[in-house]
């Protein structure tokens, strides 16, 4: 759903989507009915409505831009669609769904409300971006988060606000046709599809984490705007502290980044694509050799196809095939499936931080007791990972 909601289908076609998953197009239209009641096509098709109904409501695009950014032929198609699916027209839609202020700032950026559920901790996912901010591409500004995305048709420009009940997004796209897709990443980077009620819930039951859960409820785990960002950026921060890693990803930047058409302020590039990295010369980059071989071998597989990363991999398949490249071990492999393909599962019995905190809650802290106490917070042990970090200022060691 994922691939569906990023335009997969709209750009490659039902075809082009079963190839990233693995699947013909056949089985993953059999599949897709099985689960979810409906083939690929109309599930772009209820994704591209949903889309278009998210900015009518919310925004106050002209209509034939809306249905340009929602990935629709032509306004008819639109219109003919919102009536099909909503059963209204879409200017029945925008007036009742008029929130009495203006949602266009100033010329060449949208603004969105993002709706979630609550609580939401968005403090924390504060602290934890401007610990990391690589220069030139991201920066946390006060209580706003500002990056620059690489989308399918051009560099973006996003800044998230954290609310009690929303998060208050303004986008600026070389192209509109972007929009769908740049708000599906900023709602994975930011984890608003949780339940946090349920999470907060089965951890509260556990005597270890209740206290946790009860001083910080609404605890998001930090996704991605880009997979394979996270993959590069996790081995480049491999065995370094969050300070290095934030420096060796600005140089990496700089080194291999997309500029962007007009800088933003102090944003002026896209990260560095796999692609990109894959021809690169890392040697200036300053780090072991053994790890720019690992970045190397990692962004080879990635540009080559031999290594898939997107949301609809199976966490446990992405592991194990992260694991098979050199210099990626377990630690760095369940940190990219936990944050890049949004596995809610993934624990570091490893990590130094974790290791710390459980010695300082009085539980045996080596690798395998961590694991056996981790157990019991299953499926949720990413969000109690982030319980533990939190608790005690602990961080990743990645950038």
């Amino acid at each position: 759903m994922r691939l569906i909601a990023d335009g997969v289908v709209d750009r490659h076609g039902v075809a082009g989507l079963a190839e990233r998953l693995g699947y013909s197009p056949r089985h993953l239209h059999r599949q897709l009915c099985a689960e979810l009641g409906a083939g690929p096509l109309a599930l772009a098709r209820a994704q591209r409505a949903q889309a278009a109904r998210v900015l009518v409501e919310t925004t106050d695009l002209n209509l034939s831009r809306v249905a340009l950014a929602a990935g629709f032929a032509s306004v008819r198609q639109f219109n003919d669609t919102m009536r099909e699916v909503y059963g209204r027209t879409p200017s029945t839609l925008r007036a009742q769904g008029r929130r009495g202020a203006s949602t266009l700032v100033e010329p060449g950026w949208v603004r969105l409300r993002l709706a979630l559920r609550e609580p939401f901790d968005g403090r924390g996912l504060l602290e934890f971006f401007a610990a990391r901010a690589v220069e030139g591409v991201e920066e946390v500004e006060g209580q706003t988060y500002r990056r620059t995305l690489a989308l399918a048709h051009g560099s973006a420009v996003v800044e998230l606000t954290p609310a009690a009940d929303h998060v208050e997004g303004h986008l600026r796209l070389a192209d509109l046709r972007d929009l769908g897709a740049a708000v599906q990443r900023c709602r994975r980077l930011l984890d608003l599809d949780a339940d946090p009620a349920t999470v907060d819930s089965a951890l509260a039951c556990h005597e270890l984490l209740a206290p946790l859960v009860l001083a910080t409820p609404g605890m998001r785990v930090p996704g991605a705007v880009d997979a394979a960002e996270i993959a590069v950026r996790a081995v480049l921060g491999q065995q370094v502290s969050v300070a290095a890693a934030r420096t060796l990803a600005g140089r990496l930047t700089r080194l291999a980044g997309e500029p962007l058409p007009a800088p933003a302020g102090a944003l002026t590039h896209a990260f560095p694509s796999a692609e990109r990295l894959a021809e690169a010369d890392l040697g200036a980059l300053g780090v072991p050799r053994r790890r720019a071989e690992a970045l190397h071998a990692l962004c080879t597989a990635l540009a080559g196809g031999e290594l898939t990363l997107h949301p609809g991999v199976r966490p446990e398949e992405a592991h194990a095939a992260l694991c098979r490249l050199p210099g990626i071990g377990p630690w760095t492999a369940s940190y990219v499936t936990m944050r890049a393909l949004g596995d809610p599962d993934a624990f570091l019995p490893t990590d130094l931080g974790v290791r710390k905190v459980l010695r300082r809650l009085g539980r045996a802290d080596d690798p395998a007791a961590a694991t056996r106490t981790a157990d019991a917070w299953r499926p949720w042990r990413s969000y109690a990972l982030m319980h533990l970090w939190r608790s005690d200022g602990a961080t990743a060691r990645d950038s």
